[in-house]
């Protein structure tokens, strides 16, 4: 084929690929760029008093949320409930997701419908639903009760212990799903060939199937925390106003005391640890690839 030949169809295909992609990337300027800029120079504004804001460029925002004791107890609780909800939400979700990454029942499909069913239903429907449960008089502790096993209601709601069980619940199809795509290392071949050499199932899934989908573990614990740090529903009624979050603290600081430079500060602060974390977890995904 002759070079023009070449060079007007290369021309011709790179046409066709920025026009298919032009409505992506406007779409994605506008619900997503735009907002961000708008938040970082919000956050460089100045509040001179009760709802009254002074446009300005001044890092006075920042400043107030770093030199603040309790923005730093919030930050410390806030990744706390992100670890345990990440650690619980995983530890329960893996034998399922390697269940679904390995079956071949004719009841695969369904299998892995009613494991991503409850993305179906809103996050806050399923919140109230957890505080019915855990109520003082819910299902929990009339069955407890019942049994004899306890004597007074345990307080399960209004605190973290709430706010964990729920988020694990909510948390766990991401996980799932997450992990599912990233077991395609896994392979059952391996753990026979092991077995065969005289490896017990322990020693197998020690050396070989948990290592193999460490990076399924990964990204779906990645998922769960981004999701949990950021999550304002659940720690909101789950928590009964004695739970403080990050989310929590910037929903209160834009619609209670309107203070929106400081909003906009702790929301790109907390995006900025967003992308610590990414980093992180990109070197340690090239760690446990590399082995």
């Amino acid at each position: 084929m002759p070079t023009s030949s070449r060079s007007s169809e290369g021309g011709t295909r790179r046409a066709a690929a920025a026009a298919l992609l032009t409505p992506g990337l406007l779409a994605l300027g506008v619900s997503f760029v735009v907002p961000l800029v708008w938040l970082a120079r919000m956050s460089l504004n100045r509040t001179v008093g009760p709802a009254e804001l002074q446009p300005d460029v001044s890092l006075s925002s920042y400043v107030d949320v770093l030199t603040d004791g309790f923005m730093w107890e919030v930050a410390w609780h806030t990744l706390w409930l992100g670890v345990l909800v990440t650690v619980l939400a995983v530890a329960v979700s893996y034998p399922i997701a390697l269940f679904l990454a390995r079956t071949r029942s004719r009841l695969r499909g369904l299998l892995m419908a009613l494991a991503i069913a409850p993305l179906l239903t809103s996050s806050v429907v399923r919140t109230f639903g957890w505080l019915i449960l855990l109520s003082d008089d819910g299902i929990v502790n009339s069955a407890l009760s019942t049994l004899g096993i306890i004597g007074e209601p345990l307080t399960l709601t209004n605190n973290v212990t709430g706010v964990v069980i729920a988020l694990v619940e909510i948390m766990m199809p991401y996980a799932i799903l997450a992990m599912i795509a990233g077991f395609g290392r896994v392979s059952k071949d391996l753990e026979d060939a092991a077995g065969s050499l005289g490896a017990g199932r322990l020693r197998c899934f020690v050396r070989i199937t948990f290592p193999l989908s460490l990076p399924g573990v990964l990204t779906g614990g990645l998922m769960v925390f981004v999701l949990t740090v950021s999550a304002f529903i659940t720690p909101r009624l789950m928590g009964g106003g004695r739970v403080f979050v990050i989310a929590t603290e910037i929903y209160d600081q834009a619609t209670t005391t309107l203070d929106w430079p400081r909003a906009s500060a702790l929301s790109v602060l907390l995006l900025l640890l967003f992308g610590v974390f990414l980093v992180l977890y990109q070197r340690l995904f090239r760690m446990v690839e590399g082995r």
